[in-house]
């Protein structure tokens, strides 16, 4: 048989396989799931994740196109359940709410969706590279998302991120999850390192030491088993490492098949049995097998998947039944733990001896014995004459029932098979399904049979809990899809009163496969039940009137007795037929009836309801009463079903051709194949009646109901109403007795209220006299606050008085020292100019001196000069290199005194500003007392008017006298300059005024110390001259000095004068 493949195709939803699967035949591969699109170039999407839920008995797969389907292994149906158009990462189905997953998505988000209602529930951002993986914690409530540079820590109630992992770049995450029912978070990483932290506080509780020196592993895949004390870690390398994580120890290193050169993954098989230390690893290598292994014995058990069909990743049911693996060329195979495990599981197999070929002579009336063996199962002893050939079949890997059901194998002989049942009375348990379906000749027409499944539960079956309520929900969900399939084929079935009777025992024997068990159902009624609708709705009075010649043929005594008692076939024949002796015989005795039954011609069935009544006729005979006959034939009886059968073949044979059953039936048909007979075997005008009938019946009765509900909801309303009213009048009464107390409270609370006001009359009345004795005592302290402070006004005024009086006193008193002192200054002030008058004429006539002293030395210089002329031919080109240095460094000097005459200049004009401004405020102070010096200030101006135009009378004459003697000196410094250049003919050109610059020029002649510097530089080499030139500026610089100090302390004193008394002099021309 082949192995079973689901395509899911453009299917939202569906099975996954049409027929039970059959593991142990096909490797233990269940079925083979493979998603292929139907488009005008079909191609296989490949899928990437599988994820189990805690049940382990549903799981989730996406594909890379964002498909996500949810496949329901229990009860054989698939379902998409999202379309997220982006490829999936990481899928996790095991959270608190069970309807809810986690898919990881190439856009590096995390969403959460409902596989109930398909909506997305959460959308989770915060890594920026591919979630590799996701753990969520043993309660559902947290998870962890792993990619390759981080970690986060969700909390799946609220779908906030609580902590985050951030490591350097040069580290790498490999992985990181919780431990199995724990709180503990183990982080591996690139570099070989794990840790192992504590959920809640992040707090690091231990750190498994570096692998052993000599290993060159680099770990990539781990894995751990379901009681958290083992990790198994493995990587590019045929070696395993198993970590104890309770005494965080590598103790066990498990070299894998050298052709296992790098391991893909790692998960263990859970057992029940365990308690949760599992010893079964799986190992998936890089060449696509995964091989288990016991981690104890380090025996390899079984492998799945092969280098041609290579498995890529696999996921192991939390329960571990099943295996899901994704494949390398994209498809989904599921795994049976079941199956896989069954061949090392097995005891040794038992050899069983089969006669076959034996001589008819050898078979008789007598029951065969059997006895056994330790192993084997012995026919009993022959006569030695007669030869038995024998065989050993061996145990199949699936020994039991279920399994079976699927087996179908051609060329079995049907004439040695009843050889076979007439020897041992019954099919081997093992092979009677095999047999059976065999005999039946089974067509396994799959499509049509979901057609009729998929066309849903019959009408007439909708309820049949009610009236057949059976304990398994299974096996009466499994009659109710059977009894469905059987009335949308034939429309009589629906009708058919006992068809659930007549089915209930296959259904029961074939309940895991249910296409077996309708067309076992189909085949008996076509073949088995011929004849039994033509008089429909009422019994097969044909087929009963032949049990009744029958049994009137074989034993009249109790047929009469029948007669008697007015039993009828209805009543001894009918239960048998439409329970087909389900009711009657144990499972054994039945299983070996229908052995015969399904072995023989369709007239078997009839003659063993005849041997059934015969050889029960000592107690029918006994029986007189009615109920004792119907009790009889609907319970079981004390009877051997061996001795039952061996009646039949004796009424096979010994009943007439003309009243045996087998010439009105047609021999045994079978069902055809690809679609089913159509079966029309009634009168379908009663069908059709019954049909018309039951549907006006329903109009009816819906009519009715509608009616019902009508009265019934006028009913409710009515009841409803009386209801309302009845509660408005309780609560009108209770609003009228709440109003009485109201209105008695509200009395009570008057009386207290006229208490209350006069208490408060009789306080408010002892407050007001309170009030006005406070007022007159306020009165009376005011009136005496108002008299004293009137009387420490009158003394403050007598205060200011007296103070204004002592200050006016005093003032007169300053003014007359500042008269005192005022005319004592002018007086002072009168004798300093007489003497700076007499010093300034001393100076005059030092100055004169000073002159004449001056001519005689320029008289002595200029002879001394004329001397010199003969030395000036040598000494002219180092006289005019010096006075080309000393006129630079005049100019230098001359330079720097314009730029400090410049900067006085500013700074006067600054001091001048900020005068101006305190004088502006001082102004409006003196204006005052201008006009009492007035006189005084105009007599000294017309005294000093006079003398300085006697002063600028002199100092004209003074100038011109000057200039006169300027002019003679600079004649004489001309024909001295022409004839000392006559002498100096190879000299350089001498230095002339013209070449001198202006500011020189200037210089020179704005005073006549600087013509007095100027011989003085060209006659440096006389010292007498040097030494008077000297004395003389000497002589006018202390000059000078004296008369800038006096003049700046005359300055001071009138400054002083015009503060004290706010009437400076300079201020007159403001």
């Amino acid at each position: 048989m082949a192995m079973q493949s689901t395509d899911l195709g453009n299917k939202e939803r569906g099975k996954i396989w049409h027929r039970k699967p059959s593991p142990a035949s096909h490797g233990g591969i269940i079925v083979n799931i493979v998603h292929s699109t139907s488009d005008y170039h079909p191609k296989v999407l490949r899928f990437l994740n599988v994820a189990f839920d805690g049940s382990g008995d549903s799981f989730l797969a996406g594909d890379h196109q964002g498909n996500i389907y949810a496949f329901d292994l229990h009860g054989n149906r698939f379902a998409l359940v999202q379309r997220t158009a982006q490829a999936c990462t990481a899928l996790a189905f095991n959270l608190r709410r069970k309807s809810e997953f986690l898919v990881a998505l190439a856009d590096y988000s995390i969403k959460c969706f409902d596989t109930v209602t398909k909506e997305l529930v959460s959308w989770m951002r915060g890594h920026e590279s591919s979630v590799c993986s996701i753990s969520v914690h043993a309660s559902g409530r947290y998870a962890i998302t792993t990619s390759s540079d981080t970690a986060q820590l969700w909390d799946l109630d609220t779908f906030q991120r609580k902590r985050k992992l951030n490591i350097r770049k040069s580290v790498g995450i490999q992985k990181v999850f919780f431990l199995p029912f724990s709180n503990t978070i183990l982080s591996c990483f690139k570099d070989n390192s794990i840790f192992a932290w504590e959920c809640d506080t992040l707090f690091c509780k231990y750190q498994l030491p570096a692998p052993p020196e000599g290993s060159s592993i680099l770990y990539k895949v781990f894995a751990v088993t379901r009681d958290g004390r083992t990790l198994a870690a493995g990587g590019k390398s045929n070696h395993l490492h198993l970590w104890c994580l309770e005494t965080a120890e590598l103790f066990r290193i498990i070299q894998m098949p050298p052709k296992v050169r790098a391991v893909r993954h790692l998960e263990f098989l859970p057992d029940s049995f365990d308690a949760g230390s599992n010893q079964v690893l799986g190992v998936l290598s890089q060449d696509g097998i995964m091989r288990f292994v016991n981690i104890q014995t380090c025996k390899l058990l079984f492998e799945i998947g092969s280098v041609e069909e290579g498995i890529s990743s696999s996921v192991i049911s939390p329960h571990g039944r099943y295996i899901a693996s994704i494949m390398e060329n994209g498809s989904l195979n599921i795994y049976s733990v079941q199956a896989l495990t069954q061949e090392i599981n097995k005891p040794p197999p038992p050899l069983v001896k089969v006669v076959e070929d034996l001589p008819n002579n050898t078979l008789g009336s007598r029951a065969l014995k059997m006895k056994m063996g330790s192993g084997r199962v012995q026919r009993p002893a022959r006569p030695k004459d007669s030869k038995i050939q024998t065989r050993i079949l061996k145990q199949d890997l699936m020994g039991n029932l279920e399994n079976k059901e699927n087996e179908l194998s051609e060329g079995l002989n049907k004439k040695r098979l009843q050889i076979l049942l007439k020897g041992y009375g019954e099919y081997p348990t093992k092979y009677r399904m095999f047999i059976w379906r065999s005999l039946l000749q089974l067509p396994e027409n799959h499509t049509a049979f979901s057609s009729l499944v998929d066309k849903g539960t019959h009408v007439a079956y909708l309820n049949l809990q009610k009236k057949y309520p059976i304990k398994s929900r299974k096996l009466l969900r499994v009659l109710q899809r059977t009894l469905s399939a059987l009335a949308h084929w034939s429309a009589i079935f629906g009708d058919t009163p006992y068809l659930p009777l007549l089915a209930f025992p296959f259904v029961k024997l074939f309940q895991n496969n249910q296409l077996i068990c309708f067309e076992v159902v189909a085949t008996l009624i076509i073949n088995w039940c011929q004849h039994w609708f033509e008089y429909f709705p009422n019994p097969p009075i044909n087929i009963l009137s032949m049990i009744e010649n029958v049994l009137a043929f074989h034993d009249k005594e109790l047929l009469q007795h029948f007669m008697d008692r007015n039993v009828t076939s209805q009543l001894y024949a009918w239960p048998l037929l439409e329970t087909v002796f389900s009711e009657v015989l144990t499972r054994e005795e039945w299983l070996r009836l229908f052995d015969n039954v399904f072995s023989n011609h369709p007239s078997f069935l009839l003659m063993t309801v005849v041997a059934y009544n015969t050889c029960s006729r000592a107690p029918l005979l006994n029986s007189t009463l009615k109920d004792d006959f119907e009790y009889f034939f609907h319970h079981r009886n004390n009877l051997d079903i061996n001795v039952v059968i061996r009646e039949v073949y004796h009424l096979m044979e010994t009943t007439p051709a003309d009243i045996h059953p087998s010439s009105m039936l047609d021999a045994f048909v079978a069902l055809t194949k690809g679609q089913y007979p159509i079966f029309n075997q009634y009168p379908k005008f009663i069908v059709d009646y019954q049909t018309q009938e039951r549907e006006r019946i329903r109009n009816d009765e819906l009519d009715f109901l509608r009616e019902r509900q009508t009265v019934e909801n006028l009913q409710a309303e009515v009841d409803e109403q009386r209801a309302e009213d009845e509660a408005w009048y309780q609560k009108q009464e209770l609003l009228r007795r709440a109003e009485e107390t109201r209105r008695e409270m509200l009395l009570q609370e008057e009386e207290k209220m006229a208490q209350q006001r006069h208490r408060l009359a009789a306080v408010k009345r002892e407050l007001k006299m309170k009030e006005i004795r406070l007022q007159d005592a306020a009165r009376r302290r005011f009136l005496k606050l108002q008299q004293d402070q009137r009387e420490m006004e009158l003394r403050r005024l007598e205060d200011e008085i007296e103070r204004k009086v002592q200050m006016r006193d005093q003032e007169i008193a300053a003014t007359a020292r500042d008269l005192e002192m005022r005319q004592l200054e002018l007086e002072s002030e009168k004798r300093l100019y007489e003497k700076d008058l007499s010093r300034s004429q001393d100076s005059v006539a030092k100055e004169i001196r000073e002159d004449a002293d001056a001519h005689r030395q320029k008289v002595a210089l200029e002879e001394h000069m004329f001397q010199k002329l003969l030395e000036a031919s040598q000494m002219g080109s180092r006289r005019t290199q010096k006075v080309i240095e000393d006129n630079l460094a005049k100019a230098e000097q001359a330079c720097l005194n314009a730029d400090w005459k410049l900067q006085a200049l500013h700074k006067q004009k600054y001091d001048d500003l900020q005068r101006s401004e305190g004088y502006q405020e001082v102004a409006t102070l003196l204006r005052k007392n201008r006009r009492k010096e007035m006189q005084v200030l105009n007599a000294m101006v017309e005294e000093e008017a006079k003398k300085w135009k006697e002063a600028e009378e002199k100092e004209s004459h003074l100038q011109s006298e000057r200039r006169a003697s300027a002019h003679s000196d600079a004649c004489r410094k001309w024909f001295l300059q022409q004839e000392t250049d006559a002498a100096l003919e190879h000299g350089e050109e001498p230095v002339s005024e013209v070449q001198v610059p202006w500011l020189q020029r200037e210089h020179m002649a704005s005073s006549d110390l600087s013509q007095t510097s100027q011989l003085n530089d060209i006659s440096e080499t006389d010292p007498t001259t040097q030494t008077f030139s000297s004395r003389k500026a000497t002589e006018w610089g202390h000059t000078e000095h004296d008369l800038l100090k006096r003049v700046r302390s005359l300055r001071q004193r009138l400054t002083a004068q015009a503060r004290s008394r706010c009437q400076p002099p300079q201020l007159l021309v403001t």
